[in-house]
């Protein structure tokens, strides 16, 4: 693969593995972005698990074009939309800059894959004086994860699948378990297990993410089960009560409404049996209040 800062290059960075000639502002690829850095939102965020979040906010970065393009996404607008607005490597590190100087614990890149050799050249250029947390919807090739050893202080995937079935039918990602399970083992190979500062703000470890889809109760206490046996305490996991159906959601009437609290209860229940560390949402997070406003004219 060419690098990113060539004029076009034939990507083959995530499990896609498309080889789209990417252009400067355009691609033909699956995640549809081309070689320029394009950001919907730079912002200090408050709704990341507390020892993410802490009391001035997580320096959010949204990055444009996703690699998943997941049905029921809540940031399709940007995911595969195309929003954004294109900015150089030099104006990245600035608008990091400007968030350490707002005082937030860490700078948290959303959706970054497609970006990954920008990123690389940013931090080389450039180190924050705070974490640098990298959040993904999981689907990643373990060899490009590899590329962020001694850059990423703090990985934030999603375990979203377990069953194959399953993660066609939503993200059209058959093999998503497959390279979700081999990224997150190199994850938690660089960072270790879970530390904090005397604050209780996350300096290093992986967070995982699971998001309870409604009918699927199932699936999610798998992924718990899978995730208590292959890591234990050396990861925390985050589990997700906030699904709301947006983006083609009312395409798929099993998952087109917000979860029971019949079903909140059975997954939680079954977290806390297997003793699982990390964070909970409360049911009552399922409001489209708590989707991000993105707004190019902010940056």
């Amino acid at each position: 693969m060419n690098h990113q800062n060539d004029k076009n290059y034939i990507c083959t960075l995530c499990p896609r593995n498309c080889k789209a000639v990417r252009r400067t502002d355009s691609s033909r690829g699956y995640c549809q972005t081309g070689t320029n850095i394009r950001v919907a939102r730079i912002a200090p965020h408050r709704w990341e698990e507390p020892c993410i979040s802490g009391t001035n906010g997580s320096g959010t970065i949204f990055f444009s074009g996703c690699v998943l393009s997941c049905v029921f996404c809540q940031n399709s607008k940007i995911s595969t939309g195309g929003y954004g607005k294109d900015i150089t490597t030099d104006e990245l590190i600035g608008h990091i800059k400007r968030l350490e100087a707002m005082g937030v614990h860490n700078i948290n890149l959303v959706s970054p894959t497609p970006y990954i050799e920008s990123i690389i050249d940013c931090f080389e250029k450039y180190r924050p004086s705070v974490p640098i947390v990298y959040n993904t919807g999981g689907y990643e090739k373990a060899e490009t994860i590899r590329r962020l050893d001694g850059i990423v202080d703090i990985y934030l995937p999603d375990m979203k699948y377990i069953r194959a079935d399953i993660a066609k039918k939503y993200s059209n990602a058959e093999n998503y378990f497959e390279y979700a399970s081999s990224a997150l083992e190199e994850m938690v190979r660089q960072t270790g297990e879970p530390q904090f500062d005397n604050d209780g703000m996350m300096k290093k470890g992986t967070i995982v993410r699971h998001l309870i889809l409604p009918q699927n109760t199932r699936n999610a206490i798998e992924v718990l089960n899978w995730l208590n046996d292959r890591f234990g305490t050396k990861i925390l996991v985050s589990l997700m009560a906030q699904y709301t159906p947006l983006g083609r959601a009312e395409d798929y009437p099993e998952i087109n409404r917000k979860l029971t609290a019949r079903e909140y209860h059975k997954v939680l229940d079954h977290m806390e049996m297997l003793d699982l560390d990390g964070f909970v949402q409360e049911l009552s997070s399922a409001k489209k209040q708590f989707v991000p406003d993105f707004n190019i004219d902010k940056l």
